[in-house]
This record gives C-alpha cells, sequence and structure tokens, in this order.
C-alpha cells in the first residue's frame, strides 16, 4: 500500500532528518507553519529540535533507524520506530504520535522512548510482528473496543471482563517482562502483586486507530512514578490478539523544555 502524504511526511522527519542527518531541508519539507513538542527535553519549533539534535548526531555518527509499522487516523500519525545507534551500542523502542495541518505537514509531536530489551519472556522482540493494516471497514468497532477496554479493565480494574475483549486463544507480548497469552498476562499481574508493585492508568489522553490496529497513549502511575505509554493493540474478530507497549518515566519539570508530555 503506498503511504499517505501524512505517514510520508511522517516518515520523512525521521528517516532524513535524524537517520540522514539533514535536518534543516526535512524540517522545511515535512513541518507545517508550527512544531509543537512534548518530547520533554527538546525545545518547541524547528529550533529546538536542530538543537537538540545536532549533538545527538555528533555523538551518533552511524544510525541505523528502521520505521517498523505506522498507523494513520484523521489527522494523525503514529510510528513504532527501532534505533540502533553505533553499531548497537545502544538500541532504543520510539513510539510517537504526529498531529497534522490540512496540508499533511506535522505540526505537533508526542513521543516515548525505551532502551530495547532482549531476551523477552515470550521470545518475540520488542518491535517484531505483523504490521499490514486491515479490516479497515471495522476501525470503528475495534476503537470502540479498546474504548471499553480501557474503561472497563486499565481503568476500571474489572478484570473479571478480560475475555470480553483479550483472546482466549491468541495474545502474543511483545512487553519483554510478559509471556504471551492470558496466562502470561496473569502471572506478570501475579508477580506485581507478590512484589507489591503498582500500576494505575490515569487517564488515556489519544486513542487512534486504523483498521485492526488500535493505539492508546496514556498517562500511567507505576510504583510511584509517573510513566507515559504507549499501547499498541492489534485485533481479529472482535478481540485483542497482539500487544506492543513503550514505556518512559517523565522526568521532573524542572528538566522540562516545553509543555510537557502531554
Amino acid at each position: 500500500m503506498t503511504d499517505s502524504i501524512r505517514i510520508t511526511n511522517a516518515k520523512g522527519l525521521y528517516l532524513e532528518g535524524i537517520r540522514d542527518g539533514n535536518m534543516k531541508e526535512a524540517l522545511d519539507k515535512y513541518t507545517g507553519e508550527r512544531y509543537t513538542q512534548h518530547s520533554t527535553g527538546v525545545r518547541d519549533g524547528k529550533e529546538g529540535f536542530i538543537e537538540f539534535f545536532t549533538p545527538f548526531l555528533a555523538r551518533n555518527p552511524i544510525r541505523d533507524i528502521q520505521v517498523m509499522r505506522t498507523i494513520e487516523d484523521s489527522q494523525y500519525v503514529f510510528a513504532h520506530v527501532y534505533q540502533s545507534l553505533n553499531n548497537g551500542e545502544a538500541q532504543w523502542v520510539t513510539a510517537d504520535l504526529f498531529d497534522t495541518d490540512d496540508n499533511g505537514k506535522i505540526i505537533e509531536h508526542w513521543d516515548v522512548i525505551a532502551a530495547y530489551k532482549w531476551p523477552t519472556k515470550s521470545g518475540r522482540s520488542m518491535v517484531d510482528g505483523p504490521t499490514e493494516i486491515e479490516d479497515l471497514d471495522k476501525t470503528d468497532a475495534n476503537k470502540v473496543l479498546i474504548q471499553g477496554f480501557v474503561d472497563d479493565i486499565l481503568i476500571g480494574g474489572q478484570n473479571d471482563k478480560i475475555t470480553d475483549y483479550i483472546s482466549t486463544t491468541q495474545y502474543d507480548q511483545h512487553n519483554p517482562d510478559v509471556g504471551d497469552g492470558l496466562d502470561g498476562f496473569g502471572v506478570f499481574l501475579g508477580e506485581m502483586a507478590a512484589s507489591g508493585r503498582t500500576m494505575e492508568y490515569v487517564k488515556v489522553h489519544r486513542l487512534i486507530g486504523q483498521g485492526n490496529f488500535v493505539v492508546i497513549f496514556s498517562e500511567v502511575k507505576m510504583d510511584g512514578h509517573d510513566l507515559a505509554f504507549f499501547d499498541i493493540f492489534r485485533l481479529k474478530d472482535g478481540k485483542l490478539v497482539e500487544h506492543c507497549d513503550v514505556q518512559e518515566q517523565i522526568g521532573p519539570i524542572d528538566t522540562w523544555n516545553n509543555s510537557g508530555k502531554f
């Protein structure tokens, strides 16, 4: 499937601007009249992007950056990205959400960044799995299902309803600390409870979907710390069958260079 103008612009900013190091050209080509930034270490605008990434490019002359999957919903584009820097010296998984203007140019950006971990409990990597968008006619129904999952399970804590949402026969897991299936999810929750750890979804700030994929961007309280989460769900026949996530602890407000993560 040919990329839309919005996906082309999001990929272009990432690949041409960061991977290839052509920051100014990519910013001029792919961003709109404003560029509001929520990656807390980066100031707003093109100037903030260049200010942040100039030393990044110098520190990391070898950059393997792969956009693993993209999802488009109205003016929003989500990108799930793997980065290997300096031949694997550092490996990262990033989840990025872009807002765009009427011309498809990028005007706002949110992200969550996590270290790439291997091995994982499931044997699946943090970024592999199907990427093809299917079931476009089910986009709205799938978004409604995930909103119910948020309300009933993630925020409501009604775990007796979990099989209303998650398939009992397949739940492929990419969180490095969680095994496949409902059993793996249950073991993870049990281990958290036994160790006294806590996790609370406080608010879902964005929910976007395209066909068989739905993504939520959430504010989460874990073990007393404030985190930002992106959860990526793949659905089939009205059930969740696959899950990836990216988690990042939010730093103190005095370290922010913009209005904040959300």
